[in-house]
């Protein structure tokens, strides 16, 4: 027997195809609900994280900035004490300096000279004096020469004025104050300059 179908079957398709597409929208706007929650609390947790780490970072650097300040202060504290240290040491081995300068300058000045002033600057020596005689200048750059702690000798100027009523020659000299090369007690004992 053949049966015949008279319901509308295309409509009843189409009626399921709406309910298949109308589930299918919905499927997929809940898919996307759910990756686009899953997306913002991955990239959440990432801020999150990355927020804690750029705070424990923050402070990490304010430690260390005090770090470096103290380490600052430590390094200015030790160019101050080397400074010091080092100006010690300098007064410590030129103190006797002095003592060698004047000990030879009243060895060797000769009779006849008289000094004016007696300037240092350093290991150079300024001496400004008058002397009787241009032969007894002479004889104290020799005895300069001569001398152990003394060395180059320099003439700058010589003239002649008169001082207490008598002619003399006014004179600036210029020599170096140098380390002895032997401590010879014997060479800085004799008088180094002849008398005259």
């Amino acid at each position: 027997m053949i049966r015949i179908n008279l319901l509308p079957h295309r409509a009843e398709k189409r009626r399921a195809r709406q309910v298949q597409f109308a589930a299918l929208g919905f499927i997929s706007v809940v898919l996307g609900a759910l990756l686009v929650g899953i997306v913002h609390i991955a990239i959440g947790t990432q801020i999150d994280y990355q927020g804690r780490r750029n705070q424990y970072l923050k402070q990490e650097i304010i430690v260390l900035d005090k770090q470096i300040a103290e380490i600052k202060k430590l390094r200015e504290q030790t160019q101050s004490l080397l400074a010091r240290k080092n100006v010690v040491e300098n007064l410590q081995s030129t103190r006797s300096d002095t003592v060698h300068l004047l000990d030879q300058m009243l060895r060797i000045l000769p009779d006849g000279i008289y000094l004016k002033t007696l300037k240092q600057a350093g290991n150079k020596i300024n001496l400004v004096g008058y002397a009787q005689s241009n032969a007894r200048i002479s004889t104290l750059m020799r005895a300069i020469e001569d001398s152990p702690w003394l060395d180059s000798p320099a003439l700058i100027v010589i003239t002649a004025t008169n001082a207490n009523g008598s002619r003399v020659s006014e004179f600036t000299l210029t020599f170096n104050l140098t380390k002895a090369q032997a401590a010879d007690p014997a060479a800085t004992a004799k008088p180094a300059g002849t008398k005259g």
